[in-house]
């Protein structure tokens, strides 16, 4: 155990326990494997050979998984040749994906994507004709004159940001998870804490290479293209797929010199934030309520010198306090006055990892586990969104969990909120102030306008947190939010569960427009935006009824089922060699 001792050692000298716990694990699944292999095992020794190159093989940057993903084969690392450019690479991975989605339109077969990893709670619909990009992971260029790169849809943010600081450079918009993908932001909606400023992420791409409907490879900008180019940012996919995305980028600094402003209701807050915005002198803003009378909006402004004596304050590390609770101390300590501290760059961006925002304490609760900074420093390796995303999915815990991100008009947030603390009474909410991206769009988006004609600017909140165990309730709850949301005339985001009808659902976007579209570019052969987002209740229903009396549903087996499966994918591996927790250590 020396050598696995020693890399420990060096990855983090102050290392939580729960890593004991794996490496337990590991070498029990070496041991049965290696007595499976004695035995005569093929497929043991199939599995074990699998295991070591994996264990044993330096880790790369980035991760894929095996050709044959979502067919029960477990995540493998990229070990990439370097014979061929990284360009050239792409064109053959690119020409590959475009002869299969070729042949999936000559048949009239429609497809779903499969990127390797998810940060969606919807469950995948079936497993059935799914097409693998999730090769399609590497930084290829980062243009310091130009400030810009050329990106892979499927890397991650941490992994970009790593790149990107490197040369001194970072997006502008960097979504709050280090799992999300840049495809997954073109497609997705993602309105991050500078989106105040630039809008969704995609308003910073400068262009996107496609491989259309038919299998034909197009680029799209807003020189060529430009209705696809639009059209396309937040349509799940149902376009074409993306295969590379060339992005804005802006000069790094050291800090972010971070406020956190106490507020004593929704009004307060919501008059802050659409001030701060107006006056235009901060780079990153957003808030959060742990109540109806407590919460703060936190601003942010990239520095390279900190204002004397401002504290540092850092996030990555096992012992540092989560994010969101020391949002909640600093305006405990200090509830009438602002507070200022510098953090690290990389720190900022993804502050909000561990804990996953604040859902990660719902996991104490679930087992009836003690909830202090010891038990999360023991638990630091299952406490990163990567990890928790993969047992909430596992678990079957995501189809009881409200996960929604709701836009609505400045003036109807508080309206909003009330109706939340009585409905669903979860705290804390996150707050994000938005900039609108013109309509037509698939994008949250309200008919508001400033006087020089522009979109007016949109707030989200983040409702995240356990919803009714019943889960007739949950549909109706569900309904219900839906419903009050559309009555103040707001939208909620396509990453979670759906449950409008489909002429509801359509009463909030351009239906013509988006048809239309996809007319044009042959596209209507692709799975609709409905069609991929809409939560089916009757088979819902149907599934609870075959389901519902299983022991990997029941209490606490359904948990443990998915802290199995979490272990299993590896993903906390992907916490574990972060490089940009290094970043800004030692600076001042």
């Amino acid at each position: 155990m020396k050598p696995c001792q020693t890399a420990i050692a060096v990855s983090r000298p102050l290392y939580s326990p729960s890593r004991l716990i794996y490496n337990h694990l590991q070498v029990n699944y070496r041991l049965r494997h290696a007595s499976a292999l004695l035995q005569g095992s093929s497929r043991a020794r199939h599995s074990l050979s699998n295991h070591i190159a994996q264990t044993t093989a330096p880790l790369r940057p980035t991760m894929t998984l095996s050709p044959h993903a979502g067919r029960g084969v477990e995540r493998q690392f990229s070990h990439t040749s370097h014979t061929q450019s990284s360009i050239e690479q792409h064109n053959e991975t690119v020409q590959r994906i475009a002869s299969e989605v070729a042949q999936f339109h000559a048949s009239s077969i429609k497809f779903r994507i499969f990127h390797g990893s998810t940060n969606s709670t919807r469950s995948l619909a079936s497993k059935q004709n799914l097409l693998d990009t999730s090769s399609l992971n590497n930084v290829l260029e980062i243009n310091k004159e130009k400030q810009t790169c050329l990106v892979e849809p499927n890397v991650p943010m941490d992994r970009l940001v790593e790149a990107t600081m490197r040369e001194g450079l970072v997006p502008k918009v960097v979504m709050e998870f280090p799992g999300i993908t840049v495809g997954g932001g073109y497609s997705g909606t993602s309105g991050e804490s500078s989106s105040f400023k630039h809008g969704f992420f995609d308003r910073t791409v400068e262009r996107v290479e496609m491989v259309m409907a038919d299998g034909t490879v197009a680029n799209l900008s807003i020189k060529e293209k430009e209705e696809l180019f639009r059209g396309a940012a937040g349509a799940v996919g149902t376009f074409g797929v993306t295969t590379l995305v060339e992005l804005q980028l802006q000069k790094a600094t050291k800090f972010v010199e971070t406020t956190y402003h106490p507020v004593t209701g929704m009004k307060e807050a919501a008059e802050i934030l659409e001030r701060f915005t107006k006056e235009g002198e901060v780079d990153y803003m957003d808030g959060v309520m742990f109540s109806p009378t407590s919460g703060a909006i936190i601003t942010g402004r990239l520095t390279d010198e900190l204002t004397p004596q401002t504290p540092i304050q850092r996030f990555s590390g096992a012992w540092d306090p989560w994010f969101y609770l020391h949002v909640q101390d600093t305006i405990t300590s200090s509830p009438n006055k602002p507070k200022t501290e510098g953090i690290p760059l990389a720190e900022y961006l993804f502050r909000y990892d561990r804990g996953g925002f604040w859902v990660g304490a719902s996991a104490f609760k679930y087992f009836s586990f003690p909830f202090n900074r010891f038990t999360r420093w023991f638990l630091d390796d299952f406490l990163h969104t990567r990890m928790m995303y993969t047992a909430l999915h596992a678990s079957g815990h995501s189809k009881r969990y409200v996960v929604q991100d709701l836009a609505l008009p400045y003036e109807a947030a508080e309206e909003f909120v009330k109706y939340t603390d009585k409905e669903f009474g979860i705290y804390p909410l996150w707050l994000c102030p938005l900039m609108q991206s013109p309509s037509p769009t698939m994008h949250p988006h309200y008919p508001g306008k400033n006087e020089d004609g522009s979109p007016k600017n949109m707030l989200n909140i983040g409702l995240w947190g356990d919803g009714p165990k019943d889960p007739e309730v949950f549909i109706e709850k569900n309904k219900g939010l839906e419903a009050k949301l559309r009555e103040l005339g707001g939208m909620k985001w396509l990453y979670a569960h759906t449950y409008y009808d489909e002429d509801k659902f359509w009463e909030q976007f351009d239906r013509k427009w988006y048809e239309d579209l996809r007319k044009k570019y042959g596209a209507t052969g692709l799975p609709s935006v409905y069609e991929k987002v809409r939560v089916d209740v009757e088979a819902e229903r149907d599934r609870e009824r075959k389901e519902g009396n299983s022991w990997k549903r029941k209490w606490p087996w359904a948990g443990l089922w998915g802290i199995r499966k979490a272990i299993a994918s590896g993903t906390y591996l992907e916490a574990r060699r972060s490089a940009w927790k290094q970043f800004g250590k030692g600076a001042r």
